[in-house]
């Protein structure tokens, strides 16, 4: 990239309003679901209008994140942009819920090419010295749509209609259009491309079929043992060992399985799954902790993840900031043993009897620790890797994560169900009837399920109290997480970030016996 040609004002401007709306889209829509059910109805399918966008853009993330290392960022940036924002605008025309579904996996590919794009184009204009700051303030994002996004949700819907959740992303987009299109300057790449279709084609599939066996999963018709739920794990399984065949014999594949022989690389990259599964399980079970707990209805609890939220933002920043100092793994140390201490916290001190200001503290501990990972993360993998693989590698750590959180929710959710069915046989006059079409206890939060169900208050109680603790329950495991992070941590090694000028890097031959340079000390 030119950057002497480049408006960097104007780029910035342009990345951080394209990666606000893709990220602002997996939170807003969560508060507005329940009215959108009742305009389309669909109830039966609605979950799949978060997991459309998230199997799309999954599956799309690696592949952008190659093309834009083979053709240049900015074209597959603003073709990102133009599909999100097609999909948005069709989100806002649906008229039943398999639309929707089918628009919001339209919305999933373009955010696809927006996320990992973003940080390679910041770590391609800015010198070492300044990546640091902007990764933090380009991390900090996540943070502040998770706050604002419930909010934004529910305020639009009760003043206009929740079809401008989506026609909001229009504006944002345009004005990011116009910013990318006219302020950035990209220099050509003349070097000879070959296309990994063989291997597209196979990560694609290995995808799919491991996120529908994640979400289909335990749902009625596909039981865990179920020979559909099998065969689509063990698709998935036998695609992924022909792609990475494929990828060892491709001559331009789509993912450098060698990236995975530097430490630095696979840490950043385990870290990444690991953190999502973190992250995951405090998102999903503390607002529901809290509804359960402290009686609240859906809407008092869409704001309630805003504390950790604020510790993500806070965090992300100081890990930018403090990434040049220190090398990443003490960065990293004080990162994941913040979130062990958070993890414990929530898993083995937090109960009915917790206030609620004391809960508070605790997430605000664990997003100090996890808000970390979103900057230093992507400073440490695309520092560790070749010029020509960075977008690639930018996109597997938006992939691991992703990963990492549909592996957490389906993992996490048969622990808490299985949990929750053995502590109800313990509440005293409940029937095995209605022990049976509780299931996971999630239903018993809303008061017309109760009154429908006719159970008594003291049931009730009972109910919540078992649920609290299948909460707490699930907590105690994801404690492992962090845990098991701390040895990836480890293996950081010494690394740590170098300054460099910023623009083009000659790209060394990617020839057999011919040593790549190195990029980062350890």
């Amino acid at each position: 990239m030119d950057v002497n040609k480049s408006n960097t004002k104007l780029v910035v401007a342009g990345l951080l309003l394209g990666l606000f709306m893709a990220a602002l889209d997996q939170t807003i829509v969560s508060t507005a679901m329940t009215t959108i059910i009742k305009k389309l109805g669909g109830f039966e399918s609605f979950i799949w209008v978060y997991s459309a966008y998230m199997i799309a853009m999954v599956v799309s993330t690696p592949i952008f994140g190659k093309l834009s290392d083979m053709y240049g960022r900015k074209r597959f940036f603003l073709m990102g942009l133009i599909l999100f924002l097609i999909g948005s605008i069709l989100c806002g025309t649906a008229q039943n819920m398999d639309q929707l579904i089918v628009y919001r996996a339209i919305q999933g590919i373009g955010g696809g090419a927006l996320m990992p794009i973003v940080f390679t184009i910041i770590f391609d204009l800015f010198p070492g010295e300044k990546r640091g700051k902007m990764m933090g303030l380009f991390g900090a994002v996540f943070g502040v749509s998770s706050v604002f996004g419930p909010v934004m949700g529910g305020a639009i819907t009760d003043y206009l209609s929740w079809r401008w959740i989506f026609y909001i992303n229009v504006p944002i987009g345009l004005l990011s259009i116009y910013f990318i299109a006219t302020a950035y300057r990209e220099s050509k790449n003349t070097r000879k491309q070959v296309i990994d279709w063989t291997g597209a084609v196979l990560l694609t599939g290995a995808i799919l079929c491991l996120m529908f066996g994640l979400e289909l999963g335990g749902s009625e018709g596909w039981a865990w043992d179920s020979a559909k739920t099998v065969s689509l794990f063990v698709g998935s399984g036998v695609l992924l060992a022909l792609f990475l065949w494929a990828e060892s014999v491709a001559k331009d594949p789509i993912i450098k399985l060698g990236l995975f022989r530097k430490r630095l690389f696979m840490s950043s990259m385990a870290i990444s799954l690991l953190y999502g599964g973190v992250m995951i399980a405090g998102a999903t079970y503390i607002p529901i902790f809290i509804q359960g707990v402290f009686h609240k209805t859906a809407t008092e609890t869409s704001s309630v993840l805003t504390p950790m939220m604020l510790g993500v933002v806070l965090s992300s920043q100081i890990g930018g900031r403090v990434a040049s100092l220190f090398r990443y793994r003490d960065v990293m140390l004080v990162s994941v043993f913040t979130l062990l201490i958070g993890s414990c916290l929530l898993g083995f001190v937090m109960d009915t009897g917790t206030s609620r200001l004391v809960i508070t503290l605790f997430m605000v501990i664990i997003g100090l620790g996890m808000g970390v990972s979103f900057s230093l993360l992507n400073i440490s993998t695309l520092g560790s890797v070749p010029p020509q693989y960075k977008g690639s590698a930018s996109s597997l750590i938006t992939f691991f994560r992703t990963i990492g959180s549909a592996l957490g929710v389906t993992v996490f959710g048969t622990l808490q169900k299985h949990h929750f069915q053995q502590g109800i046989q313990e509440v005293p006059n409940l029937s095995p009837e209605l022990a049976g079409q509780i299931k996971g206890g999630q239903a018993l939060l809303d008061p017309a399920i109760q009154e429908r169900m006719g159970l008594a208050p003291d049931i009730v109680n009972g109910l919540l109290a078992k649920l609290a603790d299948s909460i707490t329950y699930i907590f105690q495991w994801s404690v492992l997480l962090p845990a098991l992070a701390v040895v990836f941590v480890l293996l950081m090694g010494s690394a740590r970030m170098e300054k460099a000028a910023p623009g083009p890097q000659k790209t060394p031959d990617d020839k057999p016996g011919k040593a790549e340079p190195s990029y980062n000390r350890g």
